[in-house]
């Protein structure tokens, strides 16, 4: 499949977020220095991907727009995820964006959760429910995010 905006943005912000806990970890004492200058090196390469990928936003909008790109490509779907939350009728790309970040935070600190070992294994259960409900939110916010912008520039044409 194509990247779509959405599969970009969701990139970026997954991106952004080992960018903050790179910089955290940096930042620990508990840190060894030897540890902290490959982590600098990460940084930096995190840093050149995300300048990349939003170059790559920059134009995909600029194509999409114009009309020489498929913004969305129709999803078949066979199951439900009853553990997801209804995304809404969300109508603005920021807002949409906005809580794809949102649900990439939640995953990140859920699989920092399950990953520990001093939980029950009901708790390992209990949150891996919640991250399939998590994940299927931020990939029905990736496809909505992807709607928003067909909506967008078909008004943009017809304008």
């Amino acid at each position: 499949m194509a990247e779509t905006l959405g599969s970009l943005v969701d990139k970026l912000s997954i991106k952004n977020l080992r960018i903050w806990h790179i910089d955290e970890a940096i930042e620990s004492d508990e840190t060894p220095d030897s540890k902290k200058e490959e982590l600098r090196a990460k940084k930096e390469l995190a840093i050149k991907q995300s300048q990349e990928l939003m170059e790559e936003i920059n134009q995909f909008i600029a194509l999409a727009i114009e009309g020489k790109i498929k913004i969305r490509d129709q999803k078949l779907k066979m199951y439900q995820n009853h553990a997801a939350k209804d995304i809404g009728e969300l109508k603005e790309l920021g807002k949409a964006v906005s809580e794809l970040a949102n649900r990439n935070i939640r995953l990140w600190h859920l699989e920092d959760e399950v990953r520990r070992t001093d939980i029950p294994d009901a708790e390992v259960v209990s949150c891996k429910r919640k991250i399939d409900g998590t994940n299927q939110e931020r990939n029905d916010l990736m496809d909505k995010v992807d709607e928003i912008l067909e909506i967008h520039s078909k008004n943009v044409k017809t304008s």
